[in-house]
């Protein structure tokens, strides 16, 4: 049983099916919005786009917005999604008050936080399930307010344990040189390059014109070349859309020639998704390399969760390892436990997020470079998410992800195994 999606952030090789899906088209809508109570009822595939598109016109958000346009509250449930708020407010399931979950039996459960709630063990184990529990139908989540614009500081750090420093700072205070934090996130650019980018909340611009990262500039240069910004609250939720962070330099949109011609509705993370795809499929750029006889190419591109104090390490070591540069940097501190992703409440981690290819020759599809980065990861008590390929073994597979628990649970709502499970969607190849 799989969904029929016109729309992906996956990244896992999957093979090709002509098998119907579950038509979900009638799921991706705003059913009700209390702006008193700070609370909206969605259904499952209604995209981030427009969610906010509703909420903004009540001065309301999310707590954690990802950051591209087409991600669906559903799936960032279900998945993982991060953003620059997630140092205040965790993961998006963490403000989920309750939801309802079509099963692998045919049932629509109804689940909620809570001791009390029948389904509590469905509700816990959701997280980081990725359909194999079954698919969030409605979902009732927490809103907060929000004004007009947002303030931006970069703030530059030659040294990564500095970096890490400071972020433990702001996380414990919410503040930094005596000004309030709302958005944390950052950029690594290069060794000894890195910046926090501290977002502040404001009503009041004090006469500035915000910046428009949709047109000719590109959001991520922005940080090198200027100290503070300011820039819309719509803008600001998706200021990486636009280029796919700096990914959409692979398809020379940054040219500016290229910029120009290319329609500004083209501009946007699910466009620069569908080339890749199609160059999947037809294998355009490995045929280049061959002909220019340059080594095979493994695609490397993954989020992985680090504690804070092993931030320094884990970056040197990627330097030497992968030499995948720019990464994104994005704090997270999970309010609850989850087992499925067991990320220790209340411990500031950072996610680091590198997206590219590294030519690695003949044994590129044996994923050398991603297999290490799992190995490292875990040596440094971090987690990585399953959006993408993995290669653990079954044993480690269940230990980083409780799979015990999520077997039991997955029997008990989908008793003839009707949905895929997690190892099976995550990591075999078929």
């Amino acid at each position: 049983m799989r969904l029929a999606k016109k729309t992906s952030n996956l990244f896992r090789p999957r093979s090709a099916t002509t098998a119907p899906g579950l038509d979900v088209s009638g799921l991706d809508g705003v059913i009700d919005l209390d702006p008193v109570a700070r609370t909206a009822d969605v259904q499952g595939m209604c995209t981030y786009e427009d969610l906010t598109a509703v909420t903004l016109a009540y001065g309301l958000i999310p707590k954690v917005v990802p950051q591209l346009r087409t991600i669906t509250l559903g799936g960032a449930v279900t998945g993982l999604g991060i953003e620059s708020t997630s140092f205040r407010s965790g993961l998006p399931h963490e403000s989920v008050l309750e939801m309802d979950v079509f099963t692998g039996a045919g049932e629509v459960v109804t689940t909620r936080p809570g001791h009390d709630d029948q389904h509590r063990d469905l509700f816990d184990t959701f997280p980081n399930s990725y359909g194999s529990l079954g698919y969030a139908t409605r979902l009732r989540i927490e809103l907060e307010p929000v004004p007009s614009y947002v303030a931006l500081r970069h703030v530059r750090f030659d040294d990564a344990a500095l970096l890490a420093k400071t972020v433990g700072e702001i996380v414990a205070t919410r503040e930094h040189e005596g000004i309030r934090v709302d958005g944390l996130d950052g950029v690594a650019f290069a060794p000894g390059e890195y910046y926090l980018t501290l977002a502040t909340w404001t009503d009041s611009p004090s006469g500035a014109e915000p910046s428009d990262y949709t047109g000719m500039r590109v959001y991520y240069r922005s940080i090198q070349e200027r100290d503070t910004d300011l820039l819309t609250m719509d803008d600001y939720l998706w200021r990486w859309d636009t280029d796919w962070f700096w990914c959409s330099g692979a398809f020379g949109v940054q040219n500016p020639t290229v910029r120009r011609l290319w329609p500004k509705r083209w501009r946007r993370s699910d466009v620069y998704h569908r080339l890749i795809a199609l160059d999947r499929r037809v294998g355009l750029v490995d045929r280049l390399d061959r002909r220019a006889g340059r080594p095979m190419r493994e695609r490397v591109i993954q989020d992985v969760e680090v504690p804070v104090d092993r931030l320094d390490e884990f970056l040197e070591w990627l330097d030497e390892a992968v030499g995948l540069r720019p990464v994104w940097l994005c704090q997270v501190v999970s309010t609850g436990h989850w087992p499925t992703y067991p990320l220790e409440p209340g411990l500031t981690y950072v996610n680091v997020g590198f997206w590219g290819t590294v030519h690695v020759g003949p044994d590129a599809p044996d994923g050398p470079l991603n297999r290490a980065i799992e190995e490292r990861v875990h040596e440094l008590g971090g987690h990585k998410s399953l959006y993408s390929e993995a290669f653990y073994d079954r044993e480690t597979f269940d230990q980083l992800y409780d799979g015990a628990n999520l077997a039991a649970v997955k029997h008990h709502y989908d008793p003839d195994d009707r949905l895929t499970s997690l190892y099976d969607k995550a990591v075999k190849r078929r």
